[in-house]
């Protein structure tokens, strides 16, 4: 079945670290740009993080500094490395490419940020 498989969310205390993992069935990696998107409660979707095929990278302005996304093609792998986290970081958290995005989703990871 060719899906998206995220992993590696967990609930911290504020200043924690994460680290999300997002696989795919298919060698999809090294065709498409790839991103990291977030979807809180009552909250649309939106796009965190990003990176392209050449490795060129995006953040949202909020995570600018505190996470850093990366991706391994041939191990079928992009990687959110998540510093610093904030309450207003909690999310479930999925992956998809970009821009443009497959038509289907995984289940995401859910990252809870309290104290």
């Amino acid at each position: 079945q060719v899906q998206f498989v995220e992993s590696g969310g967990g609930s911290v205390q504020p200043g924690g670290s994460l680290r999300l993992s997002c696989v795919h069935s298919r060698s999809i990696f090294s065709i498409f740009g790839m991103g990291w998107y977030r979807q809180a409660p009552g909250k649309q979707r939106e796009l965190v993080a990003s990176i392209t095929k050449a490795g060129a990278t995006t953040y949202k302005d909020s995570v600018k500094g505190r996470f850093t996304i990366s991706r391994d093609n041939a191990e079928k792998t992009v990687y959110l490395q998540m510093n610093g986290l904030k309450p207003e970081d909690t999310a479930v958290y999925y992956c998809n490419t970009h821009p443009g995005q497959l038509p289907y989703w995984g289940q995401g990871t859910q990252v809870t940020v309290s104290s």
